[in-house]
């Protein structure tokens, strides 16, 4: 199983954070070790002192395939949900800084939260996905899969170049605008909009 996030794959987020705008997806990877699963409780890292939320929409690769079409590549989407990529912002800026890799910021235990999945069915289409995000009941990010850069179908045929896609992996596809710090005792709640209206996928308590 393998965990592969999209960064800066929403216009507005890149500028809020100050960084270019990408020509082709911007590949990063997280262990297993990162996944945060069944509305467990995260656990502050001692190592930041400024950790910021990233809300995004999260596929589940339900096929194995390597050089994904575009007309085929949706069809290696089993699930969608929502994640939560934490990021220790003041250790991504040092090692920015230093032209080396983000791991350190990204990719540290528990920082992959995972919500529940839904399947396609539930949802009004792929092409068009809301979604948002609430820290201690107030809604903080707000976003829509048509904002993307580059569409699940890019990412997909993108990613499988160089990856194997095999089953049961997550793609953690961008986060939109307004991501921001979180301390211990803040309550995040992530809601996709499906058919039958707004349902809360993502439970995560900061202790």
């Amino acid at each position: 199983m393998k965990i592969i996030c999209i960064g800066r794959n929403y216009a507005e987020h890149a500028r809020e954070l100050n960084n270019d705008i990408p020509d082709q997806p911007v590949v990063f990877m997280k262990p297993a070790s990162a996944l945060l699963v069944g509305r467990k409780p995260f656990y502050y890292p001692e190592f930041t002192k400024d950790l910021h939320f990233e809300t995004e929409i999260v596929l589940k690769i339900g096929k194995n395939g390597r050089h994904v079409q575009p007309e085929f590549a949706l069809e290696y989407i089993e699930e969608i949900s929502l994640g939560i990529d934490f990021t220790a912002r003041d250790i991504q800026s040092q090692l920015k800084a230093k032209g080396q890799p983000w791991e350190l910021a990204k990719a540290f235990d528990g920082s992959a939260v995972i919500g529940d999945f839904v399947s396609l069915d539930q949802l009004p289409g792929l092409s068009n996905i809301e979604f948002y995000l609430e820290k201690n009941g107030k809604q903080v990010q707000h976003g829509f899969s048509k904002d993307m850069l580059f569409s699940f179908a890019d990412i997909i045929c993108f990613v499988s170049q160089y990856f194997k896609l095999q089953m049961g992996d997550y793609i953690y596809t961008g986060t939109p605008a307004g991501v921001g710090p979180v301390q211990p005792g803040d309550e995040l709640r992530g809601f996709l909009v499906l058919r039958s209206g707004a349902q809360e996928v993502l439970a995560c308590d900061v202790r």
